[in-house]
C-alpha cells in the first residue's frame, strides 16, 4: 500500500487541489475536486456523494467525452468555420484554443486517473 501511495504522491499529474493520499481529509478534497469536473446536476446524487470512487469513475467518463468533443471541434474547424463568415484570424485562434483545450483535458484525465487509483487503493486496502 505504501508503494502505491508513494507513486501517486510523486505523480506530476496529481492535482494540487487534492490533498495527498493518507493525509487528513484527503478523500473529501478529492471528492470536491472531482465534483467540479462533472455537470452540476450530478453533485446531488446520493450515490456519487457517498462513494468517491463512483464519482471518480463518472469524472473519467465525463472528461473522456469532453476530449472527444474538443477533438471533433478541432478536426472540423477548418471545414465548418469559414462558411459561418468568420475571419481567418478568428478561425486560427479558435483552432489554437481547441488544441490547447485538448492538451488541458488530457492532463485532467491523467489527474483523474491518479486520484481514482488512490481512491481505489484506499477503498480496497491495497
Amino acid at each position: 500500500m505504501i508503494m502505491a501511495l508513494t507513486t501517486t504522491r510523486i505523480s506530476p499529474d496529481w492535482p494540487r487541489q487534492v490533498k495527498l493520499p493518507g493525509s487528513y481529509d484527503w478523500e473529501r478534497s478529492a471528492a470536491k475536486w472531482l465534483r467540479e469536473l462533472v455537470p452540476a446536476r450530478y453533485a446531488s446524487y446520493p450515490a456519487l456523494i457517498r462513494h468517491p470512487v463512483l464519482l471518480a469513475r463518472h469524472a473519467q467518463i465525463q472528461v473522456q467525452h469532453e476530449i472527444r468533443v474538443a477533438r471533433t471541434a478541432l478536426q472540423t474547424a477548418r471545414a465548418e468555420l469559414p462558411p459561418l463568415g468568420l475571419p481567418e484570424s478568428v478561425i486560427e485562434h479558435t483552432i489554437m484554443m481547441y488544441a490547447a483545450e485538448v492538451r488541458q483535458l488530457q492532463h485532467i484525465a491523467r489527474s483523474v486517473r491518479a486520484v481514482t487509483e488512490a481512491l481505489v487503493a484506499q477503498t480496497t486496502g491495497r
